[in-house]
């Protein structure tokens, strides 16, 4: 029977695994290489080799009530879209809140994970670590949560750019990118157009003579503001409009693509890929548009080659006395500490069940945690995860056998490379919403949304028409939170707070004064759809889906 567990990293998730593990009265280990929490989000001044690192000016691209802890909601009076020192803060609250830091053993790398000689029997792992000090220990677990991420081992393919050797200015990853200091002047070219290479290119662009953006595929670009000021993903990211895109993919896409040139046009400004909006994670940045538009950045395709200080793209077009050259093209992900068993793939992703265990153990006692992307926070998918795998080892679930584990694999690799645009450095995508609900629903804490509509109407509307925010998890079901209701129904209220520096007085309008019908109207509709099994029609017709629904 698990009891003991190893943690190994405390950034987000190996924080929300520690905690999870003591909710299910587990004892947790966790083991952290640097001196303090935090991981990807904590900013060094000096590349740490092996860790992740960010830039000084990092702003988080999800919003703070979407990217929460489930039973945490986030102080009112931070900002909605947070510098990274203030998910560090956030992240310190939390593990402040629920102890967690008396668990963590800091400067500590775990360099070995094997199983034990009678795993078969025990299921039991022989973690060796290594202090600060080089001295070496192992420790018996009766389980294994691996949390460290894959953004630590960055990817600088040389010898795609013929030339690259002879280069006459300065080259580096965007992993070794601290700030846009002694760049004043210079002519530089960033290579890849993910969000490092977005962010990396308007950081620099403020002080340099000129940016160039090389991109292969183009990306579509999404703004952190969205209607009406509001949070992009709190308006996007909903129940509604996540049936909607499963019911109506190609009108979805267009509605939204249409949307997104509204903005700007993708085409027009140099952007526009192949692949359709949700195949790739997409670009969030709102300044790029600004700094091409002002000629600060100029987007270029891909580059051929290298001669001397020259680039020359594969149009044809050259620029000459290039100074700096930023990569920006991604990471190998790497778990060295792992046995090479465990590490088998399935496509270009790790061979894991729900992108959680490896199927071949017998004894399902190791897990990974935050190894996933998705059109959400990795907060939330993290904590998911931590639950789904802490009631496995607990026998609360149990795992199918191997042959089925394996077949299912198989087939959502499958389906993975089918819908998303996926590579060896974006192994991994999954539906957010419906990854969410799955292991949700193998839980039990998938919210029933008849039956909240049934017994309280009114969060039943916002966690059908608002934000998808994690609370909704904790509404009933294993890990239940006395909270989760309020917390619903106040994430307006925090998503507002920080806008409220200056309250300028508004006239009571129509629209707002109606608005209260409005959201019963939309009630008693939805419901009414729901008995009478025609909600598929009625809930994308052009007269439903004119009403605009902000929780305001």
């Amino acid at each position: 029977m698990v009891q003991t567990v190893a943690v190994i990293g405390a950034g987000a998730s190996g924080l929300t695994s520690t905690k999870t593990c003591l909710d299910e009265g587990l004892q947790p280990t966790c083991f952290e290489s640097s001196h303090d929490i935090g991981g990807l989000w904590r900013f060094k001044e000096k590349p740490e080799p092996g860790r992740a690192n960010i830039y000084k000016s990092v702003v988080i691209n999800s919003s703070k009530e979407m990217m929460s802890f489930s039973d945490f909601p986030p102080p009112a009076e931070l900002p909605n879209n947070m510098h990274h020192s203030e998910v560090v803060s956030y992240l310190r609250l939390y593990a402040q809140t629920f102890n967690l830091l008396q668990h963590i053993h800091f400067q500590t790398t775990v360099v070995g994970v094997r199983q034990r000689p009678d795993f078969a029997v025990t299921g039991q792992w022989e973690v060796e670590v290594e202090n600060k000090d080089g001295q070496r220990k192992t420790c018996v677990f009766d389980a294994v949560m691996v949390c460290t991420g894959h953004f630590t081992h960055p990817h600088l393919p040389l010898k795609d750019f013929s030339g690259i050797e002879s280069f006459q200015g300065r080259y580096f990853h965007s992993w070794d990118y601290r700030s846009s200091e002694g760049l004043e002047g210079k002519r530089v070219l960033v290579i890849g157009i993910g969000n490092s290479g977005g962010d990396v290119a308007v950081d620099i662009s403020r002080v340099a003579e000129r940016v160039y953006l090389s991109t292969r595929s183009g990306a579509w670009v999404f703004h952190r503001v969205g209607p009406r000021g509001l949070p992009f993903d709190t308006t996007m990211v909903t129940r509604k409009n996540a049936l909607m895109h499963k019911l109506f993919p190609s009108r979805a896409n267009r509605i939204l693509e249409k949307k997104l040139n509204e903005n700007f046009d993708h085409q027009l400004y140099g952007l526009k890929p192949e692949h359709g909006i949700f195949a790739q994670i997409p670009l969030v940045n709102d300044q790029l548009p600004v700094q091409i538009l002002s000629g600060r950045v100029q987007v270029k395709p891909n580059v051929k080659e290298f001669s001397g200080s020259n680039a020359v793209f594969v149009d044809g077009s050259v620029i000459e006395q290039v100074d700096i050259v930023v990569f920006a093209t991604g990471y190998n992900y790497s778990f060295p500490f792992l046995p090479s068993s465990l590490q088998a793939k399935s496509g270009y992703r790790l061979k894991l069940y729900r992108h959680i265990f490896p199927p071949a153990l017998g004894q399902p006692t190791l897990a990974v945690v935050g190894f996933i992307s998705g059109f959400g926070t990795i907060n939330t998918l993290a904590e998911m995860q931590a639950r789904w795998a802490t009631r496995v080892f607990k026998g609360y679930i149990a795992l199918p056998t191997e042959e089925t584990m394996m077949n299912e694999i198989e087939k959502e690799t499958a389906a993975m490379h089918l819908h998303f645009r996926c590579s060896e450095r974006n192994p991994m995508h999954v539906d957010y919403l419906t990854y969410m609900d799955t292991l949700a629903q193998e839980i039990g804490i998938r919210p029933n949304k008849l039956w909240l509509f049934l017994k309280d109407p009114r969060v039943a509307l916002e966690v059908f028409l608002g934000p998808c925010t994690p609370y909704q998890y904790r509404l009933t079901g294993p890990g239940q939170w006395s909270g989760a209701r309020q917390a619903i129904l106040t994430q307006w209220d925090r998503i507002l707070k920080p806008f409220q520096t200056r309250v300028v007085p508004k006239a009571e309008t129509k629209s707002s004064s109606n608005l209260g019908l409005i959201m019963m109207s939309s009630a008693a509709l939805l419901c009414w759809c729901l008995y009478t099994k025609l909600h598929y029609s009625l809930l994308f017709s052009p007269e439903f889906l004119n009403i605009t629904y902000t929780g305001m």
